[in-house]
Formats: C-alpha cells, structure tokens, sequence
C-alpha cells in the first residue's frame, strides 16, 4: 500500500475566467529509480490536475489508470483534493485524507486566497500526511480498530483451541479419577478385609 501522490487543485472556472491551478503538492516517488522520479511527479500532477477537472463540486470519486487509483473530493468553496494511490490502498482512508486535506487548508487559507491564488504555496501538512498516510492502518482510526479485532480474534481463537485441547485433557483426567475411585473402593474393600479393624462408616 503506497500513498505516491497529494494535491490541492482549483480548477478552472469559466464563470470567472480562471484557469486551473495547483494551490499545493506533495510527492512520495522514493519507489521509483532517481532518474525517473521527475517523469513520474510531472505524470502524478498531471493527473491529478486531469481528475480534478473531472470531478464535481460535492463529488467523491477514483479513477483507475493503470496501476493507480486517483481519489479525489471537491468542496463547494471549488477546491479539489486529489490523493494518488496504488491499488492495494484503501478507497476509505483516501477519500478521508482528501477531506481532511481540504478541511487543513481551507483553516489556514479562506476562499478569497483560494479565488485569487496564481502559483503553488508550501503546505507542511502536506508533507506531514504523505508521510503518515503511507500506512493506512496507523493514520486511520476505524481500519486500526479493525486490525486490533482480527489480531484479537486470532488470539480468542488460539485461546479456544487451546482450551479444547486442555478441555480434552481433563476429560481424559476425569476419566482416569473415575478409574482411581474405583481401584480406590477396591483398595478399601481389600483393607476392609485383610485389617478388620477399620470401622467402615
């Protein structure tokens, strides 16, 4: 699971005559060989920049090209969230960055900045969740749960398995008790026999 690819993109208006741009990107090409990491940043741009083009206000979508699954969310203020992803990564915990993308950007930038932005600008929340969403299952709560759950129920089920087999050793205990109480009460008749002292109550 490889988060490769973020986005914060305006795009174009033809109300207001606005072109589309980039407001903020952070890239995670490290997967890929030194000389083809420009290559592939200017292909996750452009694809990003493609996808938010293509996405309508109030819409959660992905899109599959190749490998890659682009994930985007746009907002009403018409700022686009794009997450660039490989398959293995789950649809959920992208479309929640997307969100929580928008929703980091839009507290530190309102919608006149937004309107009138003409270049990029440094986002470090950005950079920070790159890093972090690379393992979904530490950056999100819900699919954390859920792996604490399946390692809890391999637990419960080694638990069971082992009380089964402990379950069938007491059985065989109580079975050889039974068999001891017998050679007990054989034992007592036999004394009762040999010592006619004992007084059997």
């Amino acid at each position: 699971m490889k988060a490769y690819h973020l986005a914060l993109v305006r795009p174009a208006d033809s109300v207001a005559q606005r072109a589309t741009q980039v407001l903020s990107s952070e890239s995670d090409v490290s997967s890929f060989s030194f000389f083809q990491r420009g290559s592939v940043e200017e292909f996750l741009e452009f694809f990003s920049v493609t996808v938010a083009e293509r996405t309508q206000v109030g819409q959660r979508q992905a899109v599959e090209e190749n490998e890659n699954f682009a994930y985007a969310y746009r907002s009403s203020n018409n700022l686009c969230a794009v997450v660039i992803t490989d398959r293995e990564y789950p649809g959920r915990v992208a479309l929640g960055l997307a969100a929580k993308m928008i929703d980091e950007y839009t507290k530190v930038h309102d919608d006149r900045f937004i309107e009138s932005a003409t270049g990029k600008t440094g986002f470090v929340v950005l950079k920070e969740f790159i890093g972090k969403y690379q393992d979904p299952k530490q950056a999100d709560s819900i699919m954390r749960v859920q792996q604490e759950l399946d390692e809890t129920k391999v637990v419960l089920h080694k638990t069971i398995e082992s009380l089964l087999e402990r379950g069938e050793k007491l059985d065989a205990l109580v079975d050889r008790s039974n068999q001891l109480s017998s050679q007990s009460k054989m034992f007592y008749k036999t004394a009762k026999k040999t010592n006619s002292c004992c007084i059997v109550m």
